[in-house]
């Protein structure tokens, strides 16, 4: 599997998982943005990085930490590493 497919299949996991959760997201497909999720729930807004199997670079991570939000949006950084459920997630 090409790594451009195992991103995007871990995208689509974090998006199940935010959605059982009762999120609405929306996924930025091909942005080459900060962010590869948008997820909101009528109170608050997720701004989520999806890696899959490896860490953000310092120069996305600086990019997310640098982007203006709203004060009820949170900026997190899900990582998918191989043969394991969950993601480990870090709040920005």
């Amino acid at each position: 599997m090409s790594n451009y497919r195992r991103g995007r299949a871990g995208e689509y996991r974090a998006k199940a998982a935010l959605e059982r959760a009762g999120f609405c997201v929306i996924r930025a497909a091909g942005s080459k943005g900060p962010a590869d999720l948008v997820a909101f729930d009528g109170v608050s807004i997720r701004l989520i990085s999806v890696k899959v199997n490896c860490y953000v670079s310092a120069i996305e991570r600086e990019q997310l930490q640098l982007l203006p939000v709203p004060q009820n949006c949170t900026k997190e950084i899900w990582r998918f590493p191989d043969r394991c459920r969950q993601p480990a997630i870090e709040r920005l």
